[in-house]
């Protein structure tokens, strides 16, 4: 499937897209053999985690409205934020994928969600974090720290996300902030219990 899937992204996505997914793709294998996931299963996500990254605004707004994904004020400002849900249905029915794990990563992928699954931890970090997205200090720390602890490595790569974001003049979606902010809270009572222990 991986060879269809490769085929399909090279006639419809620009190839410097299809390099960043093919490191996406990479760089989940790599944390799932590392945080003993399903390599497969991670691969998967990764490769297909951009399928709708090129469709136009309408139809992402018109496969999410036949899907009921949420769209709200934010979204239907900046449609391009469906593609993540989007590329799950196409994974879905373009490609046979049906893991509700596999489809979750995948939907997951750009604005995380609270209390997101181990392989959509990996598939976000992934997104953010592969060598294609550059190779300074804070991308190497939480490149570092994706491979020690998930739960922090979300919460600072949202951290790390928001602070592009309010350097450019994009609305920004309540959802990575929730995602930030459930992430940073399961860290917290994570040392706070470590330390009673």
């Amino acid at each position: 499937m991986r060879e269809q899937v490769l085929a399909w992204l090279a006639e419809n996505v620009p190839a410097s897209r299809v390099n960043h997914i093919i490191g996406v793709e990479q760089m989940a294998v790599d944390l799932a053999v590392h945080h003993n996931l399903d390599r497969v299963n991670a691969a998967v996500a990764g490769l297909m985690h951009d399928l709708a990254k090129y469709f136009p605004p309408q139809k992402l707004l018109q496969m999410a409205r036949i899907e009921g994904l949420e769209i709200d004020k934010v979204i239907e400002a900046n449609p391009r934020l469906l593609h993540a849900g989007v590329s799950a249905i196409v994974a879905r029915d373009l490609f046979g994928v049906n893991n509700e794990e596999v489809l979750q990563a995948i939907a997951n992928h750009t604005l995380g969600r609270p209390g997101m699954s181990l392989l959509s931890c990996i598939v976000f970090l992934a997104d953010s974090l592969e060598p294609g997205r550059g190779d300074t200090p804070e991308l190497q720390a939480l490149r570092q720290l994706s491979r020690q602890n998930l739960d922090q490595a979300v919460w600072k790569t949202s951290d790390y996300t928001l602070k592009f974001l309010l350097e450019t003049p994009y609305l920004i979606h309540p959802r990575i902030i929730a995602t930030r902010n459930w992430f940073l809270q399961k860290s917290k009572s994570q040392q706070l219990a470590s330390q009673i222990a």
